[in-house]
């Protein structure tokens, strides 16, 4: 669903993303870790075209972005709890004109279908503006996936909600991952969550990629007691991680 092969990002003297490269699999749901200032938001913001890579090259659902962006953000979308729709439209007008904008063929259909998949047919008259947070989140979700996106970027999609609600939210979008033939690129700072949904992490400081496998196993096989206390190390300690596993 996606390539990433030797991608950088520097301003001026400032290098935010340092030759990284990783990819996303067909029904996978990898994980963007590391602390404020990593590189996360640069690197999510360069695979939805919103900046321009130095130098490296990006690949979704094998078409090149640099040179064919309109065709490669038609199989992409994205939703983050910072980007909330548009609070005086309701659920329906919200799906609509983002509809129109993706130019999704069936609309109307594939509304009802969206309303019915994320629990929102009663909300489909009330103002975005007027929804709990848990209920906004299934919205923007509604919304990433209006286009029937190969390749759903998240970014912090549940950093807002109750336990609860995020449990649900976590249901949905691992149903998205199985169900669907695309793959997900989310970022959390939660590790119980990220260990509970993603197949794969990577674990990024200071622009570079640190680590990579298994949030299940990377613990034990680094020495770790929990992700938790692994993300801590790395962020403390980065110079005295050098494995990158495969």
């Amino acid at each position: 669903m996606l390539v990433v092969d030797h991608l950088r990002k520097q301003y001026r003297s400032t290098v935010a993303v340092d030759d990284i490269s990783f990819d996303v699999r067909p029904h996978e749901i990898v994980g963007l870790l590391g602390p404020n200032g990593a590189g996360k938001t640069t690197t999510i913001n360069m695979i939805l075209g919103v900046l321009e890579p130095s130098a490296g090259s990006i690949h979704i659902e094998n078409v090149d972005l640099a040179r064919q962006r309109r065709r490669a953000l038609a199989c992409t979308n994205f939703a983050a709890v910072y980007a909330p729709l548009p609070g005086n439209l309701t659920v329906y007008q919200n799906l609509r004109f983002f509809g129109l904008i993706y130019d999704v063929r069936g609309l109307r259909a594939r509304i009802e279908t969206l309303l019915e998949q994320f629990d929102l047919r009663r909300f489909r008259d009330t103002k975005c503006g007027l929804l709990s947070s848990g209920e906004q989140t299934r919205v923007t979700l509604a919304k990433a996936m209006l286009n029937s996106p190969k390749l759903l970027l998240l970014d912090e999609p549940t950093a807002s909600l109750d336990p609860a609600t995020a449990q649900d939210v976590r249901g949905m979008i691992r149903s998205i991952a199985s169900e669907g033939s695309g793959g997900i690129l989310w970022t959390s700072h939660n590790m119980y969550e990220v260990q509970e949904v993603c197949h794969r992490v990577l674990f990024l400081h200071r622009g570079k990629i640190l680590l990579q496998g298994d949030p299940k196993r990377l613990p034990q096989e680094h020495g770790a007691a929990t992700l938790d206390e692994l993300f801590i190390r790395l962020a403390r300690e980065p110079l005295a991680q050098t494995e990158h596993a495969a």
